[in-house]
């Protein structure tokens, strides 16, 4: 036990440099597969043949092959192509690929379990399509998928390890080089765990806060709102 505890004071700071790193490539891949994500779901919506089935086969192909088989062609064939990222850049590109495919499927699913009755409630009441989705329809499937948006958030937290094998200096690799410098790998992953835990667990707890906050107000604002002040505004017109 003094050994765990003198190792936990000399290395515990080194291994949460790399933590930084692992939240800095999650934050930065969330966000990406977000924005990403929601254009691939809208696209798969599309009764454009030509649109659709690319990001079909875009969400076939990442959902269906390892992500670290990913990682690596992205690092070492790119170059091939003239494109030459560094090993971050290169983790980035690849996990918001990655997760964007799934979150395309997640964001499809949501839009469509909007009630179609609003729908076309909006449509009557004079609203062009794209304020059907920007003020009815994505507000209410952001929030109905925000819990699986902050479950695929933690697994990413996780999947950054993967990240390592390109020479990304993020928490596990970190780990490796304290375990070459001690030769004491039960410890080191034993600390490495409990970061991992801990940047897990407080995510999970700000999702379900973030969740709890905006569901009743988001609902409100959502469906109420646009509506009631759509028909104000017919009202004044008339």
């Amino acid at each position: 036990m003094s050994v765990f505890w003198s190792e936990l004071q000399e290395y515990f700071p080194f291994l949460l440099m790399g933590a930084k790193v692992t939240l800095e490539l999650s934050f930065i891949s969330m966000a990406g597969g977000m924005v990403l994500g929601f254009l691939a779901a809208i696209g798969r919506l599309s009764e454009n043949r030509l649109i659709r089935w690319p990001l079909e086969a875009y969400v076939e192909i990442w959902r269906d092959t390892p992500l670290i088989v990913q990682l690596l062609l992205i690092y070492f064939s790119l170059p091939e192509f003239g494109i030459v990222l560094s090993g971050f850049w290169a983790g980035v590109l690849g996990l918001t690929l990655n997760l964007s495919a799934y979150l395309s499927e997640v964001y499809r699913a949501a839009i469509i379990a909007v009630d179609p009755g609003q729908k076309a409630a909006a449509i009557s009441l004079g609203m062009s399509p794209f304020q059907v989705y920007r003020r009815l329809i994505v507000p209410q499937a952001f929030v109905a998928c925000l819990p699986t948006q902050g479950g695929y958030f933690i697994a990413l937290l996780k999947d950054c390890s993967l990240v390592s094998f390109i020479s990304v200096n993020e928490l596990l690799r970190h780990a490796t080089i304290v375990i070459s410098n001690t030769f004491d790998s039960m410890n080191t992953y034993l600390m490495v765990a409990v970061i991992y835990f801990c940047m897990s667990f407080t995510s999970a707890r700000c999702v379900g806060w973030l969740e709890r906050t905006l569901t009743p107000a988001r609902r409100k604002k959502v469906v109420i709102k646009p509506i009631m002040s759509e028909l104000a505004e017919e009202d004044k017109t008339l």
